[in-house]
C-alpha cells in the first residue's frame, strides 16, 4: 500500500516552556491533514487548531516568540477537553512533525495525566531527521531554514497550524526531490521514521499501543522504560558452531536504531542509557535552531 493512501497528519505544539517533565504545558495544538497526488504534490489541506488553557501562566519569552498571551487562552478548554479529539486525529495516521520528540514528549505527558496512551500510528516521521540526512551540507535544519531552501511559505512562524502545514509541505518536497519510495514500509526506512516493529517475536505492541518486549528478561515491559536493553539488542552477539553471529535479526536491529534515533532531537543525540526525562535530549531552544 502506498503511504500516500494513508491519512497524513502534520502537527505542531506551542508550549509554556521547554521542559515537559518540569511542569511546562501545551498552549496550542495545530495540525493539518494533507491530500497528495502520485507526484507528492499537495492537493488538499484540512486544518485543525485548538488554543488550550495550560492552567499555568505563559512566560513573557513564550509570548514574545509565539504571540500567545494569557488572555488569549483565558476561557479556552484545558487539554482534557480536547484530548479525545487530538487522539482521534492522530490515531491510525502517518504523523509528521519537525523535531518530533519535543512535541511527542509534551503530548504523551498530557495524555498520561488523563490515563490515556499515545495513539497507535502507521508511522511517526520527523522532518528534522530527514533534513539532517538529505541536507548534510547545511549548518541549520530548523523549519524556517528548510522552508526557505524549498520555497515553502511560512508566513506565521511559531503558530501551531502554520508550522504544521509548512512541515507537511516540507515532507512532500523531500519526498519529491529525494525520490521517496511509495510502499509504506520502504518510506519508513527512507525517512528514518518509526513504524510498527517487525514481526520477529521480539517486540510487539501492547493494548495501550506502546512497543513492548515479547521475550527475554524484560518480557512484557515497555521499550521506552528499558531503552538501554533495546540499544544492547542492536549489538548483542552469540557464538554458534564456533562462529559469532548477531543474536537478533537485522530487521530488529534497524527498527531499534530508528526508534532510538526518533527519541533524540534538537542539536545533540540522546543517550540511550536510561529512557527517562534526561535522555530525551531536547533542544534547549528549538525555535532558535
Amino acid at each position: 500500500m502506498s503511504w500516500t493512501e494513508h491519512r497524513i497528519i502534520a502537527f505542531d505544539t506551542e508550549t509554556t516552556g521547554l521542559n515537559p517533565f518540569d511542569g511546562d504545558r501545551v498552549i496550542e495544538f495545530g495540525a493539518v491533514e494533507l491530500t497528495v497526488d502520485a507526484e507528492y504534490r499537495v492537493t488538499g489541506v484540512k486544518a485543525y487548531d485548538w488554543l488550550i488553557d495550560p492552567e499555568v501562566p505563559i512566560p513573557r519569552e513564550v509570548t514574545r516568540v509565539t504571540g500567545i498571551k494569557d488572555e488569549d487562552v483565558a476561557g479556552k478548554p484545558v487539554f482534557a477537553k480536547v484530548a479525545k479529539d487530538v487522539h482521534a486525529l492522530l490515531e491510525g495516521a502517518i504523523v509528521v512533525a519537525h523535531n518530533l520528540a519535543f512535541d511527542l514528549a509534551f503530548l504523551r505527558l498530557e495524555f498520561a495525566r488523563l490515563d490515556m496512551h499515545w495513539p497507535v500510528t502507521v508511522a511517526e516521521v520527523d522532518t528534522l531527521h530527514i533534513s539532517r540526512a538529505k541536507l548534510s551540507d547545511q549548518r541549520k535544519h530548523n523549519l524556517g531554514h528548510v522552508c526557505n531552501l524549498f520555497g515553502v511559505p511560512l508566513d506565521n512562524a511559531h503558530r501551531a497550524t502554520d508550522d504544521a502545514e509548512a512541515c507537511g509541505r516540507v515532507l512532500m518536497e523531500f519526498a519529491r526531490r529525494y525520490n521517496a519510495p511509495m510502499p509504506t514500509t520502504e518510506m519508513i526506512i527512507w525517512a528514518d521514521a518509526v513504524g510498527p516493529p517487525p514481526d520477529t517475536g521480539h517486540i510487539g505492541i501492547n493494548a495501550e499501543g506502546l512497543p513492548v518486549f515479547l521475550s527475554g528478561e524484560y518480557e512484557g515491559a515497555r521499550v521506552d522504560q528499558h531503552a538501554d536493553h533495546l540499544a544492547w539488542m542492536t549489538m548483542a552477539i552469540e557464538r554458534r558452531d564456533g562462529v559469532w553471529h548477531p543474536r537478533f535479526p537485522p530487521a530488529i536491529h534497524e527498527w531499534a536504531k530508528r526508534w532510538l534515533r526518533a527519541r533524540a532531537s534538537g542539536r545533540f543525540r540522546a543517550s540511550p542509557r536510561g529512557g527517562g526525562p534526561k535522555d530525551w535530549g531536547l533542544d534547549p531552544a528549538p525555535w532558535r535552531a
